[in-house]
This record gives C-alpha cells, structure tokens and sequence, in this order.
C-alpha cells in the first residue's frame, strides 16, 4: 500500500500547508478561468492536494486509507504498479471535468479537495467487496447499501447546489472508479447483480 501512503502522505502535507498560505493554495485551486485563459492545466490535478479544512482532508484521506490499501494490493495483482495510480489520478481528472467544462467562464467558481478520486477508489471498493461493512460514523452497513444511498444523497444534493460542496464530483468519481473495474474485470458487475 506504498502508493496510497505516498498519496495521503503528500495530500496531508501540502493541504496543511496550504491553510496557512493563502498565495499556494490560490496557485493550486481549480479555478477553471485559469485552466482556459492561462492553459494553467495543472489545476486539473493540483486541486485534489488542497482540501477546505482540516475536517475535508481527515474524510477524505481516512477513507483513501481504508478503501485504497485494499484496492492498491489487488490492483498491483492484476495490472502491476500502474493500476491504482492511473484508478486515483483517473478519478482526480475525470471527476472534475463536467465542473470544469460547467464553469469554464464563471471567474466567481472555485474547487479544490481530493473527493472525486476518493470517489473513485471507494465506489472501486464497493463493486469487488458489495458485503463488506462500513462504517458510516458508527453505523455499520453493508458495502453496496452504503453506496447506493451515498449515489442518491449525493444525486439530490448536486441538484440542490445549496451549499459549496462540488457534489458532482462525488458522482462522476463514483461512476469512474465503478467504469474503471468493470472494464478490467467484467464479471464483477455480474457477481453484484446476482
């Protein structure tokens, strides 16, 4: 599990750093002006290593820690190193671009955080172990339960657009970690439908 370390390790260290500078976490954020105007790519990525608070970066990287140890060791099985990179940095990207393309001219939308990717290696998660518990605070659920009412919270959020929170990420996360395993094993999606 050296990579997702790696990953909550750089994640944890540059989102800390960055609460208390202001002028690299407006360097890193997504602000999709920048990206269309300035050809500022990076912020496709580099948004994912900032996090609003302390509070975003612990979920967000208690659940990597959970969820992406298990992923990456039958990920390395299977594809050898790359699986889990390209699964995360995937979800990191794919996650981001229905916002990015949504705000390409909005100089008022901001995104940062690391829950799309997160997404992506928790819905991973769910599909290869649909009967596993998690925990949601104390509440114990199996795998799938727990993922079909984070789809339908998520879903009526992201509709509500109340708060600052970039729901859609969550979904289209979600739906690339789910993509990505089916297409490197099928038969999982068959297993979790019978």
């Amino acid at each position: 599990m050296i990579v997702t370390l790696i990953v909550i390790g750089l994640t944890s260290i540059v989102s800390l750093i960055a609460f208390n500078n202001p002028r690299l976490k407006q360097q890193l954020i997504l602000w999709p002006p920048a990206v269309r105007r300035n050809n500022e790519y990076w912020r496709l990525l580099s948004y994912g290593l900032i996090h609003a608070d302390g509070m975003h970066l612990f979920f967000n990287m208690f659940t990597l820690f959970f969820a992406g140890r298990y992923i990456e060791a039958y990920l390395t099985l299977r594809t050898g190193f790359v699986g889990f990179p390209l699964l995360y940095i995937g979800g990191l990207v794919v996650s981001i671009l229905p916002s990015y393309l949504k705000h390409q001219a909005d100089p008022n939308y901001y995104s940062l955080g690391a829950s799309g990717a997160v997404s992506a290696v928790l819905f991973a998660f769910v599909l290869l172990q649909p009967g596993a518990t998690i925990y949601v605070f104390v509440i114990p659920m199996p795998a799938i339960v727990f993922g079909v009412l984070y789809l339908a919270y998520t879903w009526y959020m992201d509709r509500q657009s109340r708060d600052n929170i970039n729901h859609s990420a969550h979904l289209w996360g979600a739906g690339f970690g789910l993509m990505f395993m089916s297409l490197l094993e099928p038969q999982l999606v068959g297993r979790l439908l019978h």
